[in-house]
């Protein structure tokens, strides 16, 4: 049986879409072969990486990517993690390459200002956020 296959989209690459691809590879990857990319892609922030390895998943050998990168390619899940904000530059992207999209809005981690100890915390609630949704959508499937 071939594994499904799901794309992770948002706009930076950096954060909520890099911990949701480890989520869905740690936890699925029997049955789902899971990538992300953005529209404006950076670098995997290095707070992403440090929660992730909190619960034991190392997200430190993934790397931003273009969608553009997947033009042409089909998709069984689109996924959207973007907030909705008012910020240029903050909509979500959309992948005309999907059979089934699904859109859930995640705070971006990444703006959240004040000591490490702060921003740290926002990185977890929004990992354990985005966790509970990959659960809901891929553990009894």
């Amino acid at each position: 049986m071939s594994k499904k296959k799901v794309l992770v989209l948002c706009v930076n690459n950096s954060a909520r879409s890099q911990m949701a691809e480890g989520l869905i590879r740690h936890y699925y990857g029997d049955r789902y072969e899971v990538v992300s990319a953005g529209v404006k892609p950076t670098e995997v922030h290095p707070y992403a990486i440090e929660v992730m390895r909190e619960i034991g998943i190392d997200i430190s050998g993934q790397h931003s990517k273009h969608v553009r990168e997947f033009a042409g390619m089909k998709f069984d899940y689109v996924l959207t993690v973007c907030g909705h904000s008012n910020e240029p530059g903050e909509e979500c992207p959309f992948f005309p390459g999907g059979s089934k999209y699904i859109h859930r809005s995640f705070e971006d981690p990444s703006k959240i200002s004040g000591e490490y100890d702060k921003k740290l915390e926002k990185f977890r609630e929004v990992r354990d956020q985005i966790r509970a949704w990959i659960d809901e959508l891929f553990g009894q499937k």
